[in-house]
């Protein structure tokens, strides 16, 4: 387990550099600038505003340069926000961003796998056919949708919930957001947990605990359960990349104050300091959720590592 572990971990670094290199010159390579407004600058403000910025370079020595720094832990200062520097922005946002997506996966695997279960041992029945129907919604509606949805029934028609906002020691500011990013991966581990499990329980060593007399919990609890996770582990990798897209349009509907507001003004406005650090926090979010997604997932199935 260990070489496997040290194997994947390695395999992250080349990983991340190559996202830090691709989101570095696909941003500067994009029409217009972080300094281009509708009133033009007169030519010498902009050319000093490059100059402090280190714009006037050529791009190959402002890689080098921002690779140096970034080495040190800075992101450098934001070209839009000068009296903020890309760190301190990450830190502001981040924690409410991390408890949103965490609050999510957390929501949507203690309550898909139970979903899935009793739709794989009631087939064919209502229980079954109502999964069928919240899975369909799950995955149709977009989170778009689905927020402003839940806002107008919890929190206009029934005044349970608030619709917006955020206070750091009220967690009832969370409850329609974190539903409403949990939904789609809700109706997503449940219909894993279904198919999996239903294909598990027509394997031959299932058969033969049935032959053996076991009883239906023991089969499920001491054989069927574990290898029909499996699916479920290996989804929750990528489901991180969907917490991340995801709750880009859940802050900004419910009006959170988390990163994603950053990464969306700072694409609008150009501020490259400000979407590097945003993809580099993202991407490295992405890549460590798949990284113990795949040593859970070796944990469970030795095969995975000795392959």
């Amino acid at each position: 387990m260990v070489p496997y572990a040290i194997r994947r971990v390695a395999a992250l670094v080349p990983t991340l550099f190559l996202i830090v290199t691709a989101s570095f010159f696909i941003v500067r390579l994009a029409p217009g600038g972080p300094f281009d407004q509708e009133q033009r600058l007169p030519a010498q403000v902009k050319a000093n505003l490059d100059r402090v910025y280190g714009l006037d370079q050529p791009m190959v020595f402002q890689y080098v340069k921002y690779l140096k720094g970034l080495a040190r832990g800075d992101f450098g200062p934001s070209l839009k926000q000068p009296d903020f520097s890309v760190t301190e922005l990450i830190y502001q946002g981040l924690p409410v961003s991390s408890a949103l997506g965490a609050a999510a996966l957390l929501l949507a695997v203690l309550a898909g796998i139970p979903l899935g279960l009793a739709a794989a041992l009631r087939r064919q029945t209502v229980v079954d056919y109502g999964l069928g129907a919240l899975v369909v919604l799950g995955i149709a509606l977009p989170s778009f949708v689905t927020g402003p949805t839940l806002a107008l029934l919890f929190g206009v028609y029934l005044h349970w919930l608030p619709v917006a906002g955020w206070e750091a020691a009220a967690p009832r500011y969370f409850v329609l957001p974190v539903l409403t990013l949990a939904f789609p991966m809700i109706a997503a581990v449940a219909r894993l947990t279904r198919a999996s499990l239903l294909d598990v329980f027509q394997a031959n060593f299932i058969r033969t605990a049935r032959a053996r007399g076991l009883g239906p919990w023991r089969i499920l609890w001491g054989h069927a359960l574990r290898p029909a996770l499996l699916p479920v582990v290996s989804y929750l990798g990528p489901a991180t990349a969907f917490v991340v897209t995801g709750s880009l349009v859940v802050e900004t509907v419910f009006g959170l104050p988390g990163t994603g507001r950053y990464l969306v003004q700072g694409a609008i406005n150009r501020d490259y300091s400000l979407v590097m650090g945003m993809v580099i926090v993202y991407g490295t979010l992405v890549l460590l959720f798949n990284l113990l997604a795949d040593l859970t997932y070796a944990g469970l199935d030795p095969r995975a590592r000795h392959e």
